[in-house]
């Protein structure tokens, strides 16, 4: 397995028209979810991808399970709870640029979700663990999960990328959200904030600033998402190994970063629905550093994926083919705005 995700899917629902929801009388049924965005993404690249999580035993978890299977993404380890529903939220999109959020997930399957639904040997088998603060937020035991998840990922060698992805709604105080996410940064090997998560975490500054942070707490990669402008990446090394740590450990002094670089992003003339942009980058990434790209071109197949998915309405469906990828990165878009 080239990448296993943990993480919560929802059905989606979203009004035929623009406006108030309140006025909507048909809406669309589609699939998301942070996590499984970027099992989809993965999966439509050529990758070897698993999905972990609850669905409840109902229509709704039904539609995600066969979605997800005929996506190519691999669903053995994800269990059906019969005593809980499958999540749900709402996409009201009240005009250009001004797409609101409403969940329906609380005492959902996935929010059940507990160590004991891990299955280690899987996750050991896996090149890359990808999780983001999304699950952490859901319920105490969701939690425990990931950092169940994230020991396992480190005592067998397993990569962790890490998009904190906060939802703020989801958690009961913003210094909690800000206390978990640190400590899940802190073991993670990339992390991937976007400004706005980063400025939440260590306040306003330039980002180098926030790069250095997160590469001092303990990462090796931080690639910072700018949105339509690009990503910032940075990269580190450390003084001192220290033998035992599946990677450097920042107990023996403080890392020296070695390479930051800004790479542009594409911009898109007229963006179709925001949502699962990031989850698009992350896939992207992943898909590159898997393929052996450069970091540079990695982060610029992120950027491309990210892109492509705010031209097609839905979280998942706009996740591109490899040749779609391929072909806007060459041209730079040309064959798809005009």
């Amino acid at each position: 397995m080239d990448v296993v995700t943990i993480g919560e899917s929802m059905a989606v629902f979203t009004p035929a028209s623009g406006g108030l929801m309140r006025q909507a009388v048909t809406f669309t049924r589609r699939i998301g979810g942070a996590e499984s965005n970027v099992a989809v993404g993965l999966a439509r690249l050529g990758h070897r991808v698993g999905w972990i999580s609850k669905v409840g035993d109902d229509e709704f978890g039904k539609a995600i399970l066969s979605f997800l299977q005929g996506e190519g993404v691999d669903v053995s380890r994800t269990k059906i709870d019969p005593e809980a529903p499958t999540g749900l939220y709402f996409k009201e999109k009240r005009r250009p640029n001004d797409t609101r959020v409403y969940y329906y997930r609380s005492g959902s399957a996935a929010s059940r979700l507990t160590p004991a639904d891990l299955d280690e040997k899987y996750l050991a088998a896996a090149k890359y663990l990808h999780i983001t603060g999304i699950t952490p937020a859901l319920s105490e035991s969701c939690r425990e999960t990931i950092f169940a998840a994230i020991a396992i990922a480190r005592r067998c060698g397993v990569k962790i990328v890490f998009d904190p992805n906060l939802r703020l709604k989801l958690w009961s105080q913003a210094d909690e959200a800000k206390e978990v996410l640190l400590r899940i940064a802190a073991q993670a090997d990339i992390v991937l904030p976007g400004a706005a998560e980063a400025a939440f975490l260590f306040g306003d500054r330039p980002v180098e600033k926030w790069g250095k942070q997160l590469l001092d707490s303990g990462s090796s990669l931080v690639v910072i998402k700018l949105g339509a402008s690009g990503a910032h990446y940075f990269t580190a090394t450390h003084n001192e190994y220290v033998p035992g740590f599946p990677r450097l450990s920042v107990l023996a002094g403080p890392f020296q970063i070695t390479h930051n670089e800004y790479v542009p992003g594409f911009p898109v003339k007229h963006v179709v629905d925001p949502v699962g942009a990031g989850d698009g980058f992350a896939a992207g990434l992943l898909s590159g550093l898997l393929d052996g790209l450069s970091l540079a071109e990695a982060i610029r197949r992120a950027n491309a994926v990210g892109a492509l998915v705010t031209m097609v309405e839905g979280d998942a469906d706009g996740m591109p083919e490899r040749g779609d990828v391929e072909r806007w990165i060459n041209q730079q878009g040309e064959d798809v705005t005009r």
